[in-house]
């Protein structure tokens, strides 16, 4: 059995690559967003909720190689999918989609609280597109100023209210967003300041750019942790090579 953590688009690409291919794939995402979103086929049994770490651990030991195709942000957990590798004696690999360049003039920070200091003392509104988990960073910058952008579920409308933001200001949509969908948003709401992360393709993180940057919008890009990892690719061959394929 191969072991995926997903929810992300490569992680859904894998494991129905290798379940077409014969493979028995055991898929484990953390919400039923994602489930939705990695959908059904023959060979593939999907685990959603998010795991202790023991779950984790025993989850893994039924595994001949267990690959984190989590978010290139998810720190906290691929920290604990290598340590339930390591409990379990399986190999771990991590599937990492390749970063973005960054434009000209684009501002960076380490972290969301860096981002939010940057933005300390401007003015103008801000498009937060780096999720609801985010919201209370850029709390102190006043909420009249924040339109977030977030998944259209009920975490993430708690998540806008709890943090002040006006009803009015909240962008709840399922992406990733065209350039034109972008630009659409910076004019409807009179946006100055886009803050993103590297989300790479799969992520939109171009069309953000490039929308921005026609709009006459600043962009504000959260770095990526430093992670290392291997390509779609290599990660295909890897998992092939161990379910025999």
């Amino acid at each position: 059995m191969i072991l995926i953590f997903g929810g992300t688009s490569e992680g859904r690409r894998l494991s129905h690559a290798l379940a077409a291919e014969g493979a028995a794939v055991t898929v484990s995402v953390a919400t039923p967003y994602g489930a939705e979103a990695e959908g059904a086929a023959p060979g593939i049994t999907l685990r959603t909720g998010r795991l202790e770490a023991e779950e984790m651990a025993a989850l893994a030991a039924g595994a001949v190689l267990c690959v984190d195709a989590t978010h290139p942000y998810a720190v906290q957990a691929s920290r604990n999918i290598r340590a339930a590798c390591r409990a379990a004696g399986v190999e771990y690999l991590r599937l990492l989609r390749p970063g973005s360049a960054l434009p000209p003039g684009a501002l960076t920070a380490p972290d969301a609280a860096g981002a939010a200091a940057l933005l300390a003392g401007t003015e103008g509104n801000i498009l937060l597109t780096t999720g609801a988990k985010e919201l209370p960073a850029f709390a102190g910058l006043g909420a009249g100023r924040l339109y977030p952008r977030i998944l259209p579920t009920h975490e993430g409308l708690d998540a806008c209210a709890a943090a002040g933001i006006p009803a009015g200001q909240v962008i709840a949509m399922q992406g990733p967003f065209t350039r034109a969908m972008n630009e659409a948003t910076i004019a409807q709401y009179r946006i100055e300041w886009l803050v993103t992360k590297d989300g790479g393709g799969p992520g939109g993180f171009e069309a953000k750019a490039a929308a921005a940057a026609a709009a006459g919008a600043r962009l504000v890009v959260i770095r990526r942790p430093a992670d290392g990892g291997v390509s779609y690719g290599e990660a295909l061959a890897r998992c092939r090579k161990a379910a025999q394929l």
